[in-house]
């Protein structure tokens, strides 16, 4: 087991903005940075990647307005918070959405709408269609190229990225990432799906096959723990539960029978943080969420994990002393109001103050337990 001070020294060695002045009571500045902050990103600890790439969602479009929606709703967040004190203080910057993944998604959403609207008969006996095909998952490995590239040199800054999606096809690049700085870090996967599927309707990089891709190409991931899954196919359930040893699942059926059991939740979530190595990687779909805190979202499922409770899950890491190196939040869809932004990025703050808290780098509320 790494001590604190040999993680904090190796990995996220300092903060900078501790003498920042920042009134915590005043309105935020929209003008500002995300969540109203005046942080450049040589300032920040964490540095906000925006991937707005939803080209391959099977059925509603949207999560390519996730980044810019919680960008936009964050001034109204109040900056203090009741685990830690001030979690702005390690320097929060959101960059800009990268322009050429903004025309890209927008070149190729139509392209993979030719694949999604015909059947896999069709796509198989058409030249056009695997033309098409083809297109779609090469930009596919060119946004996850990109995102490798830049998780890369933040991580090597010592900064910790953090990629919000767009689809959750998003992360995988940085997933590999961090894998390859953190060797035998956990995944901590909360969806309503699985997301296991292999080439889903030929994508090699759908939103619904990341955690495969993970399994499949990021080497340094030792265990896979999913939760609040409920929407999965036949061969995901054998590949999650009898086909590879990397995975352990906590269904939403079985987490839902122990409540009506009587279970204290706190005790699932000590069962569920319990298969985690020392360093974990949080990987976020907002739908793992009740639908009635993400609405809009591409793929709602009813059921799912309250927000207090995936709050209170990864509390367990942090109370547990395990590490969280790093972590993406993906597929906030805004609709006619701003709902699912305000949802996104509140979980936003909450999961950067508990990463940051788990690296030691922030100071508990006087007379509170993390």
């Amino acid at each position: 087991m790494l001590s604190f001070l040999t993680f904090s020294v190796l990995y996220f060695p300092s903060m900078k903005n501790q003498n920042k002045t920042i009134d915590v009571n005043a309105k935020a500045d929209a003008k500002d940075g995300i969540f109203g902050l005046p942080f450049s990103e040589d300032e920040s600890q964490v540095v906000y990647l925006p991937v707005p790439w939803d080209v391959t969602t099977s059925y509603k479009i949207g999560t390519h307005k996730g980044p810019k929606s919680m960008r936009e709703a964050s001034p109204q967040l109040d900056l203090f918070d009741l685990d830690y004190i001030e979690p702005f203080q390690a320097g929060l910057f959101m960059r800009p959405e990268p322009r050429t993944l903004v025309m890209l998604n927008k070149k190729m959403r139509p392209v993979a709408e030719k694949i999604i609207n015909a059947s896999d008969a069709e796509v198989a006996g058409s030249k056009t269609l695997q033309k098409a095909l083809s297109e779609v998952n090469q930009a596919s490995k060119q946004v996850n190229d990109f995102v490798y590239a830049e998780t890369k040199k933040l991580l090597v800054k010592n900064k910790m990225p953090v990629v919000l999606g767009g689809d959750h096809s998003s992360p995988l690049g940085a997933i590999r990432a961090y894998s390859e700085k953190f060797p035998g870090m956990g995944v901590l996967h909360f969806d309503a799906h699985s997301d296991t599927r292999r080439a889903y309707m030929g994508f090699q990089y759908s939103h619904a096959s990341i955690l495969y891709n993970v399994a499949q190409e990021c080497r340094g991931v030792n265990k896979i723990v999913q939760v609040g899954i409920r929407d999965f196919c036949e061969a995901e359930y054998q590949y999650t539960t009898q086909k590879n040893s990397k995975f352990k699942v906590f269904f939403d059926r079985d987490i839902k029978g122990m409540a009506f059991a009587g279970t204290p939740f706190q005790t699932v979530a000590r069962q569920i943080v319990s298969q985690l190595p020392e360093l974990v990687y949080l990987s976020i779909d907002i739908d793992a969420l009740d639908p009635r805190f993400c609405p809009n979202t591409g793929t709602p499922v009813p059921s799912g994990l309250d927000y207090l409770e995936l709050i209170e899950i990864v509390r367990e890491v942090v109370r547990s002393k395990r590490k969280i190196v790093g972590f993406d939040l993906c597929e906030v869809a805004p609709g006619k109001d701003e709902w699912d932004a305000n949802v996104g990025m509140r979980l936003l703050y909450k999961m950067t103050a508990l990463a940051l808290g788990s690296q030691g780098l922030l100071a508990p509320l006087e007379g509170k337990s993390n």
